[in-house]
């Protein structure tokens, strides 16, 4: 059992920031370092992760609608995710490797879209009581950094084709809660090469698996 979470022996990553962060490659690589470490590792996602949460992905990415309906549909998403994936494998000592948790929810339609963080931490309460990951990475960049690099790249979903000023937005929200709960979150430069941010992401991880294995 952790020292972390003493009730489940799996270690919970969620990677965070606003989009164009560069959040999958960084995911991909501490996924790697943990298997490479022996450990048993599941990577998944949000919205998403579960065949309802992939259908809810879709309306989200795609569909206009009021930021109270978005935030619903996150925690309804969400609560499938936990119950059916990521409960399951934290109990069966399996570390899961998530893009995007309820930090995000938090970010985007609390500091982003100005639901009031109390409501979204009710149904947080409410969604996945006592659950939260053990460590939080925010690959922070700048939004006009993140605005060229999402200009480079696919077609773009509705979240990804917010302003620059809904971005900064979401991002100020991000730092406050890193600020608020230091030990739990890892603020990397996301605009520094990418092997440069993973080196700095697997030093930190290191000594999180140190203290999550004392016990």
């Amino acid at each position: 059992m952790s020292a972390l979470n003493p009730y489940r022996p799996g270690l919970f990553v969620a990677f965070e920031g606003i989009d164009g962060a560069g959040k999958s490659t960084q995911l991909r690589a501490v996924s790697d370092f943990l298997q490479a470490a022996g450990r048993k590792v599941l990577c998944t996602r949000e919205p998403g992760g579960t065949p309802i949460g992939e259908k809810i992905r879709e309306l989200l990415l795609h569909e206009p609608m009021r930021a109270a309906t978005e935030a619903l549909l996150m925690f309804a998403a969400r609560q499938e995710h936990v119950l059916q994936v990521i409960e399951p494998a934290l109990l069966q000592g399996t570390d899961v490797v998530c893009d995007r948790f309820t930090a995000a929810t938090l970010a985007y339609q609390g500091g982003g879209k100005g639901i009031p963080t109390e409501r979204l931490q009710a149904l947080a309460r409410w969604v996945h009581p006592g659950l939260c990951p053990d460590y939080i990475i925010l690959l922070d960049v700048p939004p006009e950094v993140a605005a060229q690099r999402l200009a480079q790249s696919r077609q773009r979903d509705r979240f990804e084709l917010q302003s620059v000023e809904f971005f900064d937005r979401v991002r100020t929200h991000y730092l406050q809660q890193a600020k608020a709960a230091p030990d739990q979150w890892l603020v990397a430069d996301g605009t520094q090469p990418p092997e440069v941010v993973q080196e700095n992401i697997i030093q930190h991880l290191k000594k999180i698996l140190q203290r999550f294995d004392s016990q």
